[in-house]
């Protein structure tokens, strides 16, 4: 067995009970309604900055939000 044949050990362990924001900090998992009205909040926030390329990125990050919980109500 050579040592190419050796997977490395991970030396990180994913924490499951925590989610990835879009800017890839780490925050506790929300519920959908939650991270709905958190990334329409964060949409309307750029809207009055004036930062049109972010408040789309954020817009859709809501409609996912929107989705799920449309789907989860199903």
């Amino acid at each position: 067995m050579s040592a190419f044949n050796v997977r490395p050990v991970a030396s990180h362990h994913f924490n499951r009970r925590r989610a990835r924001d879009p800017r890839g900090q780490t925050s506790p998992c929300r519920d959908p309604r939650q991270s709905y009205e958190h990334y329409l909040a964060l949409a309307k926030d750029r809207t009055l900055a004036g930062d049109q390329i972010e408040a789309e990125r954020y817009y859709q990050y809501a409609e996912h939000y929107l989705r799920s919980m449309g789907s989860s109500a199903a």
